[in-house]
């Protein structure tokens, strides 16, 4: 029978890396939680597989990575677990806390119509890809559970489709499938099965750990790199602000801002923005006003100036420049403001949570911290970085404008996608 004493002694290190800011005997708790419930839903097991995959935090790059931009991102403490039994069955059973149980069979899987937009898709989808990138795959049983917030920017989807990816690259493949091998699945599962035209940079966020940027130039081998940076020896807090916002039914808000650049792009003959710059877009501006409309112009500028802001705070960060990466973290905020557009959604123009969220920010912050959407916006959450100092006063204004528990301060972890036990 499965040995929990034995499970914390040997994943002790592990455990502590993953959470390293958060109270031990809090974080023993959450996982003999969610072993109980594995064992009411499928009965006790003589051995089990547990995975942890993080949530991410974009950093700076709102809205590049699909056009095959760059950015910095980071893997936060909040995540998703999963407590797995491997089985012979060809079947894929996922209870997930709060959902109906998922049942996907590893022998058909075509995209069904009637399954997109549900997580069922995403198993599914995952299992597509790994057999199209000859990789092995096969049956489990998993419980998972999840502190990610959902609709908040720090991509649970991803985190959920990276999730199957890493349980079948350790059940199948002996561990051997780097992480964004597995980010370009995941990516794929949300296109093809789920019926969401996202980019990668959600994926390899959650997957790789730590700070990370990266070039998506060739979308086929992305170049990510980890960054050494200690946020919270320089005196800041992390933080998201949850505005209340659901991100149901903003798959066309979504889907527009990619749709829009590449249309700009497919006026010089590209099929995406990268590579094009500011003064050919701005030469050709008048035919494509006509051709394309003044947003998809805006966006384009955002997308060129976002990659140079990037490459800016890359340099601010190896220089430890901290000014600077704060001044740029509230321009890249003013540019998805004003020239990207996804503070909010032109369906619900009176409900502006992110844009009321950053202007009190302003005012609670002044020069000292930054703001700035978080995500893919047009609802959920804000993004700040606190002083220490300050970090009372933050909590206590925007809670009180956006609900007790609207505020959560988040740790960078050093690992992302990650078996915290295989047995």
């Amino acid at each position: 029978m499965f040995n929990r004493t034995a499970f914390f002694e040997k994943s002790a290190d592990t455990l502590a890396k993953i959470y390293a800011s958060r109270n031990p005997e809090f974080v023993k708790a959450r996982y003999n939680a969610a072993f109980d419930e594995f064992e009411n839903i499928y009965g006790k097991a003589d051995s089990l597989s547990v995975f942890s995959v993080a949530g991410r935090s974009e950093i700076c790059g709102n809205h590049t990575d699909h056009n095959y931009g760059k950015v910095l991102a980071a893997s936060i403490d909040l995540d998703i677990i999963a407590i797995v039994q491997k089985t012979d069955e060809p079947v894929i059973r996922v209870k997930s806390a709060g959902f109906p149980e998922d049942v996907v069979s590893t022998e058909k899987l075509s995209p069904v119509l009637m399954d997109t937009g549900r997580s069922s898709s995403l198993i599914r989808g995952v299992c597509d890809g790994f057999v199209k990138n000859g990789l092995k795959i096969g049956g489990f049983t998993a419980y998972t559970t999840s502190d990610i917030l959902g609709g908040s920017g720090l991509s649970s989807s991803a985190a959920f489709e990276d999730m199957i990816g890493t349980i079948l690259n350790y059940l199948y493949n002996d561990g051997a499938v780097d992480y964004i091998e597995i980010s370009k699945i995941s990516q794929y599962a949300e296109n093809v099965h789920f019926g969401k035209p996202c980019g990668l940079m959600d994926q390899v966020a959650c997957a790789a750990g730590g700070f990370v940027t990266i070039d998506f130039e060739d979308p086929k081998a992305p170049i990510a790199e980890r960054i050494a940076f200690d946020l919270s020896a320089k005196g800041y807090s992390l933080c998201i602000v949850n505005t209340g916002g659901s991100h149901a039914n903003l798959t066309d808000d979504y889907a527009a801002v990619p749709a829009e650049m590449k249309a700009v792009a497919a006026h010089f003959g590209k099929p995406v923005l990268r590579g094009l710059t500011e003064e050919q877009i701005i030469a050709h501006a008048a035919a494509l006003r006509k051709k394309c409309g003044d947003r998809a112009i805006l966006r384009a500028l955002h997308f060129i100036r976002e990659n140079k802001r990037v490459e800016r705070m890359l340099t601010a960060l190896a220089d430890g420049d901290t000014n600077e990466f704060l001044s740029i973290i509230k321009e890249s905020g003013n540019s998805s403001a004003n020239l990207l557009q996804n503070y909010y959604t032109p369906k619900a123009p009176a409900e502006q949570g992110i844009t009321l969220a950053c202007a009190i920010a302003s005012e609670i912050l002044g020069d000292d911290g930054a703001y700035r959407v978080h995500g893919g916006g047009f609802a959920g959450t804000m993004q700040a970085f606190v002083p220490h100092g300050r970090m009372t006063a933050f909590r206590e204004t925007m809670e009180a404008v956006f609900g007790k528990g609207a505020v959560t301060e988040l740790s960078v972890r050093p690992l992302g996608a990650c078996a915290v036990y295989h047995g």
